[in-house]
């Protein structure tokens, strides 16, 4: 279930960037993409505990879809993004021997920048507007599983 619906909701916020203009700030554009797209990596957290590294394809099957419904450009900025981040969130899962509330956050850290950067990068929508929006959208979704996982932690641990 989390792998189709994160599948869908790259395929959405992909579609959103093309489908409704930007809003113009003095920082730059910013498109309501911007804003939605933290969920995607709450998403994808729990779709990867689903299937573990074979989120890949998931992102893969995206990108396909994003290629024949909306642009071929923004597909491949989407895939190489999501690449990109999901090769550092590999790397922090695989290496890391922490609790998953802590890997979520470590692996955030990084992958969230590199995965806004190069997105809107490739896709042409890179402005100190959308860059900071996204990214800070991203963190919030971030931030509301680590604490949820977190929470979850401890109370295993007081009822263990």
């Amino acid at each position: 279930m989390w792998t189709l619906l994160y599948i869908a909701a790259i395929v959405l916020v992909n579609w959103m960037f093309t489908a409704i203009p930007p809003w113009a700030t003095p920082l730059g554009d910013l498109y309501l993409a911007n804003v939605v797209v933290g969920f995607i990596f709450v998403l994808r957290d729990y779709a990867q505990r689903e299937v573990g590294h074979y989120i890949l394809l998931g992102t893969a099957v995206a990108g396909v879809l994003t290629w024949f419904m909306v642009d071929p450009a923004i597909a491949l900025a989407s895939v190489t993004a999501f690449a990109l981040s999901e090769t550092a969130d590999w790397g922090v899962y695989s290496l890391m021997r922490r609790p998953l509330s802590q890997r979520i956050l470590i692996s955030s850290i990084i992958a969230v920048p590199l995965d806004t950067l190069a997105f809107q990068y490739l896709a042409g929508y890179l402005t100190p507007a959308a860059f900071l929006i996204e990214v800070a959208s991203k963190t919030v979704g971030v931030f509301i599983v680590w604490q949820l996982l977190r929470l979850r932690d401890q109370h295993r641990a007081t009822t263990a």
